[in-house]
């Protein structure tokens, strides 16, 4: 039988390879720092990984939820991760990784990025809370951490915005949420 938790480490799976994957055609990276790259995907992956293993069938969960909330976890889940990768899509060859400059970078301000200047960070944060309903209560912590990243990470590409796209920026950012459509 289908169980949530089968369904959240397939959606992660797939989110996973069409990250690494659709990393392969972006521009040439500009600017960035040295330890962001490849490290910081590797660090995902694991903690990912890690929290499927540990929390998953045959882990100990801090608590186990009602089917129900299992399965509106996994839909939350869904939701965050197609929020991440229809941003990613919308990005097209400007995508790089966090903090990062791509040659040619252009500021994009429509599809998932008029509601939040950072989707993709608010989609994956997004499907941690579905994992958390889903799969166990223990992801919160990974929320959590990835939430202060998140925000340091938005607030440096911020300043980089700012200075590539002085005034265009200044409006956009006027105009828009940083992660959490109409709130923050």
């Amino acid at each position: 039988m289908l169980s949530a938790y089968s369904v959240i480490a397939c959606l992660w799976l797939a989110f996973l390879v069409t990250w690494l994957v659709s990393a392969l055609f972006t521009k040439r990276s500009r600017r960035h720092t040295l330890w962001k790259g490849w490290v910081v995907r590797l660090v995902v992956i694991a903690v990912i990984v890690a929290a499927n293993l540990r929390f998953g069938p045959g882990g100990r969960a801090l608590a186990e939820l009602p089917p129900a909330w299992q399965w509106a976890g996994a839909a939350i889940c869904a939701l965050g991760l197609g929020f991440a990768v229809w941003a990613r899509i919308h990005l097209g060859r400007n995508w790089g990784m966090p903090m990062s400059l791509r040659e040619g970078h252009e500021l994009v301000t429509t599809g998932p990025y008029a509601y939040v200047r950072h989707p993709i960070y608010t989609g994956i944060l997004l499907a941690m809370l579905g994992s958390a309903l889903a799969v166990a209560l223990a992801w919160l912590w990974a929320l959590a951490l990835f939430f202060v990243y998140f925000l340091y990470s938005a607030f440096a590409e911020e300043r980089m915005m700012s200075e590539q796209f002085p005034e265009a920026y200044a409006a956009y950012k006027a105009r828009s949420r940083m992660l959490i459509p109409f709130i923050f």
